[in-house]
């Protein structure tokens, strides 16, 4: 309701956000963003943080040890 009000009365993101009293216009040109990329469908599915793909995978062991040494080598090199 919010992005289509903007759109019919050509209103801006904050002037949307203080009108229909969301905390931030930031919030609503997400929505926006939305809508128009995606359908007014998609505003209702749930979506939860920013996707974080969690820790990288561990190296192993050998490589790791490897990695160790060349990062030594190059810094008696440089010294």
């Amino acid at each position: 309701m919010v992005v289509e009000t903007m759109m019919r009365e050509k209103i801006s993101c904050k002037e949307a956000a203080r009108r229909f009293e969301v905390r931030s216009d930031t919030q609503v040109a997400s929505w926006e963003r939305i809508y128009l990329t995606e359908g007014p469908e998609m505003l209702y599915v749930e979506r939860r943080g920013r996707g974080s793909k969690g820790r990288p995978p561990k190296l192993p062991k050998e490589v790791e040890d490897d990695l160790l040494k060349e990062v030594q080598r190059l810094k008696q090199q440089a010294n």
